[in-house]
């Protein structure tokens, strides 16, 4: 019983999955952009895991009014229903014209760290957060010929995680979904000299407890375990978008990774210090960061 509702339940989400991407795909990138930004703004904030971002946004800036924590909801939705409604226009966005230089609806720091995975024949990882619109990270490192391995959760429902598979394999045909089998992948990767790009931003239940916005929370380790096993570069990179459908991207040096010999105490310093990056990034853009997200135990 309980199982024949949860599959019809998959079925209509699914469903509607498919219904939004395919009306979406009907206007052009900024159209499809500002209505689906519109429709955040009118839709999300009514919605109940808008009390999971309230409750996020109050304990992470307790200074700010319940009339700023709104506005905050109000424009997290904003940024995500663009989100949304750009998925089935991401083989549209070209970041790299025929010389190599990046046009004007994404601009571009620190392209050479890319560069610097892509040609110092080393396995290497490429991480980011959910900010902005986080599927241009990748975008901007197969298009200047890194391939790469998304690395990610899949849904619980196979058919939204089919229509995500769709969106993505725009960027890239390789996919590694996070838990025992993808974890096989993401070493086979690293192994054979591949580049894996992950978000690092999300809860793992049987992480390790790690510092963020003040409060411990439970933290994925793979990503500091694979860089030590491999010795290869972790390079960080933020999308911010910065009006309509336009983005800004900043790509940072290779993270100093230590090796004291002591492996777990090197791991937990590794994902301090990526914690710490990211809370540094929302900090600066905390509208574009993705708030409904039950990133600490409650």
């Amino acid at each position: 019983m309980v199982k024949g509702a949860r599959r019809i339940r998959h079925i209509l989400e699914g469903l509607a999955g498919w219904v939004v991407f395919g009306f979406f795909s009907l206007f052009s990138l900024d159209l499809a952009s500002n209505m689906g930004g519109w429709l955040g703004r009118i839709i999300g904030p009514r919605l109940k895991v808008s009390e999971v971002a309230r409750r996020n946004l109050t304990r992470a800036f307790p200074k700010k009014s319940q009339d700023q924590i709104e506005e905050l909801v109000t424009a997290m939705w904003d940024n995500l229903g663009r989100v949304m409604a750009e998925y089935p226009h991401l083989d549209h966005i070209r970041l790299y014209d025929e010389d190599g230089k990046w046009p004007g609806r994404v601009t571009v720091e620190g392209a050479e760290y890319l560069d610097l995975l892509r040609d110092d024949g080393k396995p290497g990882i490429f991480f980011s957060a959910h900010l902005g619109n986080w599927e241009i990270n990748a975008m901007a490192a197969v298009q200047r010929g890194l391939p790469l391995t998304l690395v990610y959760r899949a849904p619980n429902n196979p058919l939204a995680d089919a229509l995500i598979r769709r969106a993505r394999r725009r960027i890239t045909q390789c996919f590694a979904a996070k838990g025992a089998e993808g974890a096989r992948d993401s070493l086979l990767v690293l192994k054979k000299g591949g580049h894996l790009a992950l978000l690092a931003d999300q809860k793992m239940n049987d992480g390790i407890a790690i510092p963020f916005f003040g409060r411990e929370a439970m933290t994925a380790p793979a990503l500091a375990q694979l860089a030590l096993k491999f010795g290869c570069p972790v390079v960080p990179a933020r999308v911010v978008r910065t009006g309509g459908s336009h983005f800004r991207m900043t790509l940072y040096p290779p993270l100093d990774t230590p090796t004291t010999g002591d492996r777990q105490r090197d791991v937990v310093a590794i994902m301090e210090k990526i914690n710490e990056l990211i809370e540094g990034w929302v900090h600066e853009n905390p509208e574009q960061w993705m708030w409904i997200h039950r990133r600490w135990p409650d």
